[in-house]
């Protein structure tokens, strides 16, 4: 799996409002680091290895973007219907 798009995933799942299942598939993708943290661009699950690009920025990136918006939903203070205007 392109792990780039498995953290897109993660972003959309919240975006559409399930964020428990974008919660599970980050923390699920967080697993496959390496010792040191790392990640290569792609993951073969039957093998269970890293492959590809190794060390790879777009999965890096990606993660960070995803915890961040994941993140945001904690800083946000919840409004009530009537001051949403």
């Amino acid at each position: 799996m392109f792990l780039l798009c498995s953290f897109w995933l993660a972003d959309c799942l919240h975006l559409i409002g399930r964020t428990a299942n974008a919660r599970a598939l980050f923390e699920r993708l967080l697993r496959l680091q390496n010792d040191v943290g790392l990640l290569a661009e792609e993951y073969e699950p039957r093998g269970e290895r890293l492959l590809g690009n190794f060390p790879q920025a777009f999965s890096h990136i990606t993660l960070v973007n995803t915890a961040r918006i994941l993140g945001q939903e904690a800083l946000v203070p919840e409004r009530s219907p009537a001051s949403r205007s």
